[in-house]
């Protein structure tokens, strides 16, 4: 069935963005020396991990592995040589590790939807991706944050008002608050 192919490699490609997630969260980590900027990436590292064993669920639950494109392959590979490099600011490095926590979200939602629309056994097959994908969304609110005060500090040279913090933690519980109605 081409369906289940096709849905087995995109869950394959999720599956090594989501090792690319962890890995890029890690080399922040120790690039940051903002203790509040390292917090939130410790959170973030913790989550991704789970979402990983998530991912592999789903990927068991579907019975059908594949192996990730090699466009993802090489995607993967030039996001690693460029989070390696010297090119990238650290802003700029932030906002690599947030566009592909955008990534994620949209590619777990689409194979989310397409579990639902191929019928039962794949919805239920997809289903640890919901976990996942509100867990990322909420992950880019966090690092909505910190790319505002890694950018206020590398072009301004100052520091952005420390309200901001607070706005995105409010960001963040209404979107669990909305991830809590929906579950239930």
């Amino acid at each position: 069935m081409t369906d289940m192919t096709t849905l087995a490699t995109k869950l394959a490609d999720l599956r090594l963005f989501q090792t690319v997630l962890i890995d890029n969260e890690q080399k922040l980590m120790a690039a940051t020396s903002d203790n509040t900027i390292r917090e939130r990436l410790d959170g973030m590292l913790k989550s991704d991990r789970e979402n990983l064993t998530a991912i592999d669920k789903a990927v068991t639950k579907l019975a059908a592995a594949a192996e990730p494109r090699d466009i993802t392959q090489k995607h993967a590979e030039s996001v690693d040589k460029m989070m390696n490099g010297s090119e990238l600011s650290l802003y700029d490095k932030f906002f690599q590790l947030e566009l592909l926590k955008h990534q994620q979200v949209m590619t777990g939602l689409v194979l989310h939807k397409v579990g639902q629309t191929l019928g039962d056994e794949l919805q239920d097959a997809m289903e640890p991706l919901n976990k996942v994908n509100f867990e990322n969304r909420a992950h880019q609110e966090v690092l909505k944050g910190v790319l505002y005060f890694v950018g206020t500090r590398e072009i301004a040279g100052q520091e952005p008002d420390m309200g901001l913090w607070a706005s995105v933690e409010q960001g963040i519980a209404a979107l669990k608050g909305a991830i809590g109605s929906a579950a239930s």
